[in-house]
């Protein structure tokens, strides 16, 4: 087994022990678990539950600037952990000696998980972290920082043209692009947007939107806004239950124009991850879908992906509703993907939607919704509708069945013992389908890359180690299925001025073995997991999905394309180009034996980050 399969754990009198559920407070973050902990056979041999992974739990986010980070750390399990991390730093030179006794030394590997009551997942998700550190009480650290290895500019404000897109180098052909960075060079950032660029005057002018999210910071989304919009009526849609859902609304009180529409989550453990914006102005309509939470951090220095939709105008007066389809029937899928709420708050805006034209896009949705669905509804949602797609709108061209299927996430869920129980025995069969008649002839011969950030590519980030907050993989759920870890590969970025942005972004394609060519390209927010992409049951007669996802599939046909041609140095950005804009350098590299993936609540000690900092989760 190679290096990167293996880990350290201390050891416990109390290995098996859940925590006790402290008593609920409305003013204490609410944190739910974010990865499965199903039992299973190792040295950690946790009490047995059942939970598909989740990227990071959707609650208020405070706020976070480099300069000034709040002493309060909210959200979920991993996003604490990089908060107090950033709050109250572990100096490299300062790194805590363990807290707990050891039956035994083990020098095999760096990881080791300093507490039982990290190994054993919480009981309840009201559950709050332990927020006790190590070693001697340290000062805490907010203005003066070790020289930063990316240049003085990582530490200063961004100019205000940062905020300022420049629309004659933005392309349009695909309509995909990538957030700003902040920290790096300009270059790396034309055709880039920001938040505020989205949602600036030059887009359209704004009367109403809607912000479909998973993580939310109130106060800062309404500044994102530029004072002219700022008070337009917004609707929040989120997932949120019980206390989290009162602390969201607290946190808009100050905001009479912010309403909530809340999804409805019918089966546990599912969560609102959709991330969409839907804008009305005076001019027409338009939709984004991203990769982004509505929180600072993720428009800092992470990369994030979205599409941009056109600006789409009303139809003549009394139009009927299906006129304005495009050839991808994206019209018809959005409005059924809104339909699947069932959320009166949102049945203004599918007549709005019925009342204007579509017909230009080229991309094909792909969402996913809570439920069981048998029959024809099975081909709707998740992996399923994405089978389809490929199915019906690919054209193989000579030996494409053994092209690598490469995909890229920033969470993990429980794949099962071994690979068959549900990642090659059904997702593989799905990205590797390729028209009509090759429906599933691809599975065996095409390779599959996993694309997931290595400990060392968060340690030497933009960010540094709190970059592994929003990369929630735990150990619970990785000791579990250390096979996965052989289809581990990441970015080695050498020429993209972009490869120290930590990548939140999810992307799912098919490439050739030279990488010069893509059978189709996905971006999306669904993460490598059941829960995301859905799972079928009773046979293979009932696909079961968990939560709200939401993706745009581009294929070349839609393009009138055999294939797409891969831009190979996409920056600075042309709004010229024809090639297809994967935002990082390619092939990806396979794991070496030294290489080992990030798992977020594990410490690491033995090499500091971009900031002279340590790692330890506590």
């Amino acid at each position: 087994m190679s290096q990167h399969g293996k880990w350290t754990l201390s050891d416990s009198d109390d290995d098996n022990v859940v925590p006790p559920t402290p008593p609920k407070d409305l003013n204490k973050p609410n944190v739910k678990p974010e990865c499965s902990a199903n039992s299973f056979n190792t040295v950690l041999n946790p009490t047995p539950k059942s939970e598909p992974s989740r990227e990071n739990s959707a609650k208020f986010q405070p706020s976070l600037k480099p300069e000034n980070v709040s002493a309060s750390p909210m959200g979920s399990e991993a996003r604490q952990a990089a908060h107090l991390n950033q709050a109250d730093p572990v100096k490299y030179d300062q790194r805590p000696t363990p807290a707990v006794k050891r039956k035994r030394e083990r020098d095999e590997s760096p990881w080791n998980l300093s507490s039982s009551d990290d190994e054993a997942p919480s009981s309840a998700p009201d559950a709050k972290p332990k927020q006790s550190r190590s070693g001697p009480p340290k000062k805490k650290i907010r203005d003066a920082r070790p020289p930063s290895p990316h240049g003085a500019a990582y530490y200063k404000e961004e100019p205000s043209d940062f905020f300022e897109a420049d629309l004659s180098a933005m392309s349009n052909t695909y309509r995909f692009y990538l957030n700003k960075v902040s920290g790096i060079e300009q270059k790396y950032n034309t055709g880039a947007l920001h938040i505020k660029d989205i949602l600036s005057p030059m887009f359209g002018t704004l009367k109403e939107s809607v912000q479909f999210n998973y993580c939310f910071d109130i106060p800062w989304m309404v500044q994102q806004y530029p004072p002219e919009f700022r008070t337009k009526p917004v609707i929040i849609v989120h997932g949120e239950k019980r206390e989290s859902k009162a602390r969201l609304i607290q946190q808009a009180q100050p905001y009479s124009h912010i309403r909530f529409c809340q999804a409805k989550l019918d089966i546990a453990f599912g969560t609102h991850h959709t991330k969409m914006m839907l804008l009305w102005y005076e001019e027409g309509f338009r939709v984004i879908i991203l990769t982004s939470n509505l929180i600072q951090a993720d428009w800092y220095q992470k990369t994030q992906g979205l599409w941009m939709s056109p600006l789409y105008p009303r139809l003549p007066e009394g139009s009927p509703e299906t006129l304005g389809e495009s050839p991808t029937y994206f019209k018809r899928d959005l409005l059924e993907y809104l339909r699947a709420y069932r959320a009166p708050e949102l049945a203004e805006w599918i007549e709005r939607i019925e009342e204007h034209d579509l017909s230009e896009t080229r991309i094909y949705l792909i969402g996913s919704t809570p439920g069981r669905f048998q029959g024809p509804d099975m081909e709707k949602w998740g992996h399923l509708k994405l089978r389809k797609l490929l199915s019906e709108n690919t054209c193989p061209v000579p030996n494409m069945e053994k092209w690598p299927v490469v995909a890229q996430f920033s969470s993990i869920g429980s794949m099962g013992l071994d690979k068959t129980k549900w990642l090659a025995a059904e997702f593989q069969r799905t990205l590797t389908t390729l028209g009509k008649t090759g429906s599933s002839s691809g599975s065996a011969e095409a390779p599959l890359l996993l694309v997931y950030p290595s400990v060392d590519n968060v340690r030497t980030s933009l960010e540094g180690y709190p970059a592994g907050g929003s990369l929630p993989y735990s150990i619970q759920t990785a000791q579990k299925q250390l096979w996965l870890h052989s289809y581990f590969h990441h970015w080695k970025a050498e020429t993209c001025g972009r490869s120290s942005a930590m990548p939140h972004i999810k992307i799912y394609t098919r490439a050739s073995p030279d990488y010069s060519q893509l059978a189709w390209f996905l971006v999306t927010s669904a993460n490598l997991s059941k829960a995301a992409w859905g799972a079928l049951e009773k046979n293979g007669s009932q696909m079961m999905v968990r939560s709200y996802e939401l993706g745009v599939l581009y294929t070349p046909s839609a393009f009138n394309m055999k294939t797409f041609p891969v831009q190979k140095d996409i920056f600075p950005v042309s709004n010229t180009t024809t090639g297809f804009p994967v935002p990082f350098d390619l092939p990806p590299h396979r794991y070496s034996t030294k290489d080992q993936p990030w798992i977020w609540n594990i410490p690491y000690t033995q090499a500091p980050d971009t900031h002279g900092n340590v790692w330890v989760p506590s």
